[in-house]
């Protein structure tokens, strides 16, 4: 997308969402513009959906706007300058403090309804973890090629400078987790930065814990954010108590010094041992149960993105990545994607009359093959009902098909998080060999394609839903039927597919 088209595509979202003044903040992930809003009634959601680049939306505490990964990353810039420049050239039409008690209300009302303590501790976990994805993604993907170069004994010269290239970032991972910790959780970041660094220190090894020698890396990225989370009390406490004068000296020494103390002589044993019985379990957990394994996590993840509990997952896979390379668990996630996309070719068959939700189809399925499932989540089949709970079924099978040949000895794994669908084929990784790694992988997206499609084309809607949806573009009967189909299974709450879907 050139920079026109991404100025244009930022120029046609704003007005739909209130305007630059009733913008409070922008941000964006992998594959979303997130905004804050003073007034989400001036949101013109239907209009903003149309927008050629949109994918989708989901309500949040931030509006989410879809538009997948690489274009978002290019459009929020744009979008940035047009706030800043609206903000400075257009006449107020009602007072700042107007705006911001009518979206502290609203915000206020929907954090109520729907927000709970754990899920917001969710979100600022995936707070933490989301921002390393891009250098998760680059440093996997030249992993993949080192690791090509190795085996076909090319090119030896470079692999020394692909390795290192590749590692520098994890191996000083747990310093970043450290540093946005801090930040998130209301401390200064360097100090959550310093004490994580701890962590990597070489020098580590010479001190003794529970009797046991230490080794530099112990812990990861959850003894990063346990020291991290200690630093940020600890700085809490200090600028409690200690007197102003003497501030900008005594807190940050007494921060670093108590949190380095503690994650030396506790939380890197500590958090060794639990990092430790995370790769243990997910390793025997397929070796032992692998198609039943891989049965229930491929058939739960949407679920639980529906939820929004999938961001739990996130530091699991950044252990497993730190400790063995690769996460074995993504894959097998990846396919609950897989059986979305065959739910939704089938939605497409069975409807031949609905122009509207086939229009939808066709413009989500290229995203929805690369790993993006908002727009067929939110747009097609959470909305119908019935064809979400079979493209659960789908992806149950995907990640049957997976977990199988995990339990065979044909692991496959992924070195980073965030992609998923066709684009996790470079960041594959496993012990049998790239080949057969691509091979299973590829297995386990037509498995979930084909279940995905056969279980909705079967048994995705009732005969009067299907009669109805086939009036023709009656988007008033998709709303009453879909809605109706639903609602006694599950609720759309917010959450970003992540890790294969982030």
């Amino acid at each position: 997308m050139s920079t026109d088209k991404n100025r244009a595509t930022a120029a046609a979202i704003l007005p739909l969402v209130g305007g630059p003044d009733n913008i409070t903040s922008i941000a964006h992930c992998m594959t979303r513009l997130r905004i804050g809003l003073r007034d989400r009634t001036l949101v013109q959601e239907e209009a903003l959906k149309a927008v050629p680049a949109v994918m989708g939306v989901v309500e949040d505490d931030t509006y989410q706007i879809v538009l997948g990964p690489g274009t978002v990353a290019r459009v929020t810039p744009e979008f940035e300058a047009l706030v800043e420049e609206g903000r400075s050239a257009a006449p107020k039409a009602v007072t700042s403090e107007e705006l911001a008690a009518q979206g502290a209300a609203l915000k206020d009302a929907r954090k109520a309804k729907n927000s709970t303590p754990f899920k917001l501790f969710l979100r600022r976990i995936a707070n933490i973890f989301v921002p390393l994805i891009p250098a998760l993604i680059g440093c996997g993907i030249i992993a993949g090629l080192n690791g090509l170069l190795t085996n076909l004994g090319r090119l030896p010269a470079l692999v020394p400078a692909l390795a290192a290239t590749a590692s520098g970032f994890m191996s000083l991972i747990a310093v970043f987790v450290g540093y946005n910790t801090a930040k998130e959780f209301g401390g200064t970041a360097i100090l959550g930065g310093a004490v994580a660094a701890i962590i990597v220190f070489p020098g580590v090894a010479k001190i003794d814990a529970f009797g046991q020698q230490l080794s530099p890396g112990q812990g990861g990225v959850l003894g990063a954010l346990a020291a991290a989370l200690l630093a940020v009390q600890v700085e809490k406490w200090c600028r409690k108590w200690v007197p102003e004068a003497l501030d900008v000296l005594v807190t940050p020494t007494l921060t670093v010094l108590v949190s380095g103390l503690v994650t030396l002589f506790g939380l890197m044993f500590i958090a060794g041992e639990v990092s430790t019985a995370i790769g243990t379990f997910a390793n025997w957990l397929l070796a032992t149960g692998g198609a039943f394994a891989g049965l229930v996590l491929g058939g739960l993840f949407l679920p639980l993105v529906m939820l929004g509990l999938h961001q739990a997952l996130i530091p699991i896979h950044t252990t497993l990545i730190e400790q063995s390379g690769h996460t074995v668990l993504l894959p097998i996630l990846a396919m609950a994607g897989a059986g979305q996309v065959g739910a939704a070719i089938a939605v497409y068959l069975r409807l031949p009359r609905n122009g509207s939700l086939r229009a939808t189809i066709k413009s989500a399925l290229p995203a929805g093959f690369l790993g993006v499932g908002e727009p067929l989540i939110y747009g097609v089949s959470l909305p119908l009902g019935r064809p979400f709970i079979t493209a659960c079924a789908g992806g149950a099978a995907g990640g049957a098909f997976v977990g199988l040949f995990s339990q065979l000895g044909v692991g496959v794994g992924s070195t980073a998080i965030g992609p998923s669908g066709w684009a996790l084929f470079p960041l594959l990784d496993g012990k049998a060999g790239m080949g057969a790694t691509i091979a299973v992988y590829a297995g386990g997206l037509a498995v979930g394609y084909l279940a995905g499609f056969l279980a909705t084309y079967f048994f995705g809607f009732t005969k009067l839903l299907c009669t109805s949806l086939n009036q023709g573009d009656d988007d008033e009967s998709l709303t009453t039927e879909g809605t109706a189909d639903i609602s006694s299974t599950s609720s759309p709450a917010t959450g970003e597919a992540a890790a294969p879907v982030r």
